[in-house]
């Protein structure tokens, strides 16, 4: 779920991204087309100026499985990627980006911008509560809402 190259700062962290905790199955036209594109967007924005950007991914829902019953073929995949000018400094006008995108075969060509979502439909839907580190008031105005730059 997290990239290898959004992790080349060393070679111990590079080679956390290869761990089985962070891989999901995911079908060819999402992860080498629209979850690519949007991995490569925040890596531009990151070398663009900006000085942080946290991120936290997952899937939910269930397609089957494999390795006899014991890994789940997610339906959808999801991430949240908050995008902060200075690290650790989350304020009401902080860029909060939330991805929702089904984990299957034709959307290939499909843009990611499309798939933008709330975070507080992440959270419906996984019973996370994902940026709970933050004031309450806060938290509720940044998940409410979907990316719309």
């Amino acid at each position: 779920m997290v990239a290898s190259a959004d992790r080349d700062r060393s070679a111990d962290d590079q080679s956390t991204t290869y761990l089985m905790t962070n891989i999901v199955p995911q079908a060819p036209d999402n992860n080498q087309g629209p979850w690519a594109e949007f991995e490569i967007y925040c890596r531009t924005v990151a070398s663009k100026g900006k000085k942080e950007l946290a991120m936290i991914a997952g899937p939910y829902g269930s397609k089957g499985v494999l390795a006899k019953g014991k890994v789940n073929i997610p339906e959808t995949v999801w991430k949240v990627v908050v995008i902060m000018d200075s690290p650790g400094q989350v304020d009401e006008n902080t860029r909060v980006i939330a991805l929702e995108m089904p984990n299957s075969q034709g959307i290939s060509r499909a843009n990611w911008r499309d798939y933008r979502v709330s975070v507080d439909s992440i959270e419906s839907k996984t019973g996370y509560d994902l940026l709970s580190d933050l004031p309450s008031n806060l938290q509720n105005k940044l998940e409410s809402q979907a990316d719309k730059r």
